[in-house]
């Protein structure tokens, strides 16, 4: 009974062995998963010309590993083959970056096109370390007029060329993105369904334009789409504002020093592993991060207009 009742005792504390590992290796596995990816936006590429060393040792410092590019065409091919092959190398991705509200409009369907045209053929002509992984896609039509008295037209015009653009993005090779408000869940898509839905399954990830100063309110305004984007397999960043927006400061993180984001981003990353979608979050923008982090004192905009 006595070499009966040790066996028992054995096998129990074997079971809470089990169980403590089963948790161990579960705790584990969320933390690995939940590595937490950081992009960014930068808008004005004329910079890497000569600051290519402090953005790449910056954007390595905050744990950026996704670079939104712009292209522009006052800077060469060769400067962006440089600062991508820079980049490659500290393991940081880059994307090239464009686009304008009448974008949306059918009528300037053929320069989205073009855009994504001009990529490829920079690709081509690249090597593989110099070339962009892929493209993001920044309209935002409801800052024109004819959103306001013909919405559901332009939805339906974006969304035939969003379609179009894919299509040229697929056929280029190119991991395709989109900027996109964190409303287009209340909007209605042309062809029935959430609008949000409809973006997100043409496209390989989006970045919801959540700003607020609140991780809990980034996350709670961004789930209607990592839901969406979980049925769907697709990917989504949670956007964070640093730059001046002029739409209250409840928007941003502009007048709040870093250590506030860098909690309130904390906060997003723990809500955002639930999701299979997650694929981080995206501060906008480099310049005014870079800036905030070094002391470098940042203007608002009437300022920088006086």
């Amino acid at each position: 009974m006595r070499q009966r009742g040790k066996l028992v005792g054995m096998a129990k504390w074997a079971i809470l062995a089990v169980v403590l590992c089963l948790l161990l290796l579960s705790w584990m596995f969320k933390w690995f998963s939940a590595e937490e990816h950081k992009a960014t936006w930068l808008w004005d590429a004329s910079i890497i010309a000569e600051q290519t060393p402090e953005i790449i040792a910056f954007s390595k410092e905050q744990g950026v590993d996704t670079i939104f590019l712009q292209i522009q065409d006052e800077v060469p091919d060769a400067t962006y083959r440089k600062f991508i092959a820079a980049a490659r190398q500290a393991e940081i991705e880059v994307h090239g970056l464009n686009g304008h509200a009448d974008w949306a409009y059918e009528e300037k369907r053929d320069e989205g096109l073009a855009f994504i045209e001009r990529v490829r053929a920079y690709n081509a002509a690249s090597a593989k370390n110099e070339r962009f992984e892929g493209i993001q896609l920044d309209v935002e039509p409801y800052q024109l007029k004819r959103w306001e008295n013909e919405e559901s037209s332009v939805i339906a015009e974006w969304q035939n060329n969003m379609k179009a653009w894919t299509k040229a993005g697929e056929d280029a090779g190119l991991y395709m993105s989109a900027a996109i408000p964190f409303w287009l869940d209340a909007r209605q898509s042309a062809e029935g369904g959430t609008f949000s839905r409809w973006v997100i399954s043409h496209f390989d990830a989006v970045a919801i334009m959540a700003y607020r100063d609140s991780g809990q309110q980034m996350y709670d305004l961004s789930k209607e789409e990592l839901d969406e984007a979980d049925d769907l397999g697709k990917k989504v960043w949670i956007g964070a504002e640093l730059a001046d927006t002029h739409e209250g400061d409840h928007l941003t993180f502009f007048r709040k020093p870093v250590s506030n984001m860098n909690e309130e981003m904390a906060k997003v990353f723990d809500l955002g592993t639930s999701h299979s979608s997650f694929a981080g979050v995206a501060v906008h923008h480099y310049e005014a991060w870079y800036a905030k982090k070094n002391g470098i004192p940042l203007a608002r905009k009437n300022e920088e207009k006086e």
